[in-house]
């Protein structure tokens, strides 16, 4: 499978082209500064050029599938969050529906199903996710829709919790298991249309993500 990755540089991103490539697929990392390439490329990836704030063109031509894995950071204001993390979502979505890319998935975030779920301090960041999210569910895409809770460096374990549509706790998760997850929506078709919640738990990745696929 060919896979675009956006938000392939650094965090949940990085390890997921790592992880699509130590599993053989043919990954494509998305960079807006050639100085990146070399990260790309240690990740097991082939850089290609975007800007979720600029050109796209053709950066989706030729992909099986995407996951979108980017946003603007912790650092930034709330300008920032709907220029990256809204509307750099609905044109990568826009350019799939237009190239003809059925498969994506998107990284979101707990208690993005209700932004007032949130602390108050991440509404903003929650309502930009509530708003993508509800535009790639109503895009025609097969979409799968991961929303984690607080993301951590730690060591992957391999078990998460998965919650349809929520949990009632927020948790946390590593990164690694994270991706680990995207991974395998991914490779699981039958996953589109599935919208979850994702902490750390003690069911293995795969039998989750078999829950998923047969709605159990």
């Amino acid at each position: 499978m060919r896979v675009l990755v956006i938000g392939s540089t650094r965090g949940t991103g990085k390890l997921t082209v790592e992880q699509l490539a130590s599993a053989g697929h043919e990954v494509r990392g998305m960079i807006r500064d050639p100085e990146q390439a070399d990260t790309v490329r240690a990740s097991g990836g082939e850089p290609v050029r975007g800007d979720l704030e600029g050109d796209l063109d053709g950066v989706v031509d030729g992909v099986d599938a995407v996951a979108f894995c980017a946003g603007s950071g912790s650092s930034t204001g709330p300008d920032a969050t709907l220029r990256v993390d809204l509307h750099g979502a609905v044109r990568v979505i826009d350019a799939c529906r237009d190239a003809g890319v059925g498969r994506f998935v998107m990284l979101s975030a707990i208690s993005a199903d209700d932004p007032m779920r949130g602390n108050e301090k991440i509404r903003h960041y929650l309502a930009a996710m509530h708003a993508r999210d509800r535009i790639l569910s109503d895009s025609g895409l097969d979409a799968t829709i991961v929303r984690p809770g607080g993301l951590t460096h730690d060591e992957g374990t391999g078990k998460v919790r998965i919650g349809v549509p929520r949990l009632e706790e927020r948790g946390s998760i590593p990164r690694a298991d994270v991706a680990a997850v995207i991974v395998g929506c991914l490779e699981e078709p039958a996953t589109a249309g599935a919208v979850f919640e994702l902490v750390s738990g003690d069911t293995p990745i795969a039998d989750a993500i078999a829950e998923l696929r047969t709605g159990a």
